[in-house]
């Protein structure tokens, strides 16, 4: 199955880029393997070209799944940033990883520790800085 690529916004890429190169740890490069690909294949744009309907850095989003119709709000930051964002989601988790650059109305999967696969919709974005104008957050 083909996948689309991902669209970033190019101060998000350059930021995570810095990072991965700082990591060193085999857990942090198995999902560092994962942001890796997402820059070396996305479409990078400026970020006042950004799409609204992309999840950039410090996005606010709604997720909802879809079996059952619970949602969760969460914001996608950098991990540097969890203690100081009430609903921080780190961009270096499986689903952070997975939200970066995806757009309004994707679902994201990923296994449960049971074998089982958790999937979740993006219902809603609820906040992102390019479409408030904030570029160089």
């Amino acid at each position: 199955m083909l996948r689309r690529a991902m669209t970033l916004n190019r101060l998000d890429a350059e930021r995570l880029q810095r990072l991965i190169d700082e990591m060193d740890d085999i857990d942090e490069q198995r999902l560092t393997g994962t942001l890796q690909g997402k820059l070396d294949l996305g479409i990078v744009f400026d970020p006042q070209e950004l799409p609204a309907s992309v999840v950039s850095m410090n996005t606010q989003i709604r997720l909802t799944d879809p079996g059952d119709a619970r949602s969760i709000t969460c914001t996608l930051v950098f991990p540097h940033s969890l203690d100081s964002v009430q609903d921080g989601l780190s961009v270096f988790t499986d689903l952070g990883a997975d939200l970066l650059g995806r757009c309004l109305g994707d679902c994201v999967s990923w296994p449960r520790g049971d074998g089982s696969r958790q999937t979740l919709r993006i219902d809603a974005i609820l906040w992102q800085p390019e479409a408030s104008g904030q570029f160089h957050r």
